[in-house]
């Protein structure tokens, strides 16, 4: 086994990152990657687990033979880091991972998703050496300013849901390659995957984005968006569809797939290219509603924008980024980062803490 590097300046640390047929799994020595393992769980495999807590011990195996196969074991380790689940609204930051925070995604008490898992099983796993675990900038990071929270009626507040952890890890990147701070920097991130979420970056703060669980904001490849409130309201009560029926159109079934069966969208860009005019509507709609997002972000940065940042998968398809350049480059220089390194923000943020250059916050 590899002795422990906290005497060489640098330290082991386990990145864990669940998805609902996944684990994903990386080893960092500091900042650099030693390994990265994608352990697939088939529906079979899954079947068994009445819940998605129940998957824990499964998934903890499956870790701890990828550690040994790639030559290490839980004593080779300074600390593990999860991606965060949904929990309560809180700030930007690593948080160590306490009762509290285990019982409300034991519990889902803000909702189930397969990021719960994250910090359950680096405790699992972490608890028998008492090593550390984090979890950092999860989807649930709030820095709204107020007036971004009231929705138009009492009874519902806006809440901050999006791709926290990537949208601050581009942003600090992009801060550095301009030679300045995050903190003293106003940036749009527009983060286009499976869900899309559009954020203004004001002086290190997200104060302003749309919330991409629930399917606000632009038309994304399994979301419906922002939707014709009273259409929706006629929708709910035709007796049509029952209330998880909805929720999955909207969440999971609405969007691209809606329109066109399919949410891969290697196949929608090749069915543009060979002129299927309702595949290139949707896809050019889909580019007008993220750059129509971008520029109510750059009016509430009051047009003073140092950069849009287009990240995530769709950043890879230079044709569609060029239709939203197109559109919004008029407001400040466009910069790309293709695909979205998580394993790596999330070792960033251990890091960060372990070096002493930010401190722990608690739960």
């Amino acid at each position: 086994m590899a002795e422990s590097m906290k005497n060489k300046g640098k330290f082991r640390i386990l990145v864990i990152n669940p998805g609902s047929t996944s684990t994903k799994t990386a080893l960092f020595e500091g900042d650099k990657e030693v390994y990265q393992e994608e352990l697939k769980h088939s529906m079979e495999e899954l079947k068994p687990f009445s819940s998605l807590i129940d998957q824990c011990d499964f998934r903890k195996s499956l870790i701890l033979k990828s550690l040994e196969k790639n030559g290490y074991s839980l004593n080779d380790l300074d600390c593990l880091v999860a991606r965060g689940g949904l929990l309560r609204p809180i700030p930007s930051g690593t948080y160590q991972v306490n009762p509290k925070m285990l019982q409300d995604l034991n519990q889902g008490t803000y909702g189930i998703h397969a990021s719960n898992l994250g910090a359950i099983l680096g405790q699992a796993l972490a608890e028998p050496n008492g090593l550390p675990v984090f979890v950092v900038d999860p989807v649930v990071v709030d820095e709204l300013e107020e007036e971004a929270r009231l929705s138009g009626l009492p009874e519902i507040t806006r809440k901050s849901v999006f791709h926290a952890l990537n949208h601050k890890a581009v942003a600090r990147t992009a801060a550095r390659e301009m030679g300045r701070n995050y903190e003293d920097t106003n940036l749009i991130v527009a983060h286009l995957g499976g869900g899309i979420t559009v954020g203004a970056h004001r002086k290190g703060k997200v104060v302003e984005v749309n919330n991409g669980l629930i399917g606000e904001g632009p038309i994304a490849p399994t979301r419906s968006g922002g939707l014709p409130v009273l259409d929706v309201i006629e929708l709910a009560l035709s007796g049509r569809y029952s209330r998880d029926e909805l929720r999955k159109k909207v969440t999971s079934q609405g969007g691209i797939t809606a329109y066109l069966g399919t949410s891969d969208m290697l196949e929608i860009e090749n069915r543009v290219k060979q002129g299927d005019s309702k595949a290139t509507l949707v896809y050019r709609t889909m580019a007008y509603q993220i750059a129509r997002e971008i520029g109510a972000c750059a009016a509430v940065l009051e047009g003073k924008v140092d950069a849009i940042l287009i990240t995530g998968g769709l950043a890879r398809d230079s044709e569609f980024v060029k239709l939203i350049a197109r559109k919004v480059g008029f407001i400040a220089p466009i910069k790309i980062y293709p695909g979205g390194d998580e394993m790596k923000a999330l070792a960033d943020g251990a890091l960060a803490v372990l070096n002493g250059i930010e401190t722990i916050k608690e739960y």
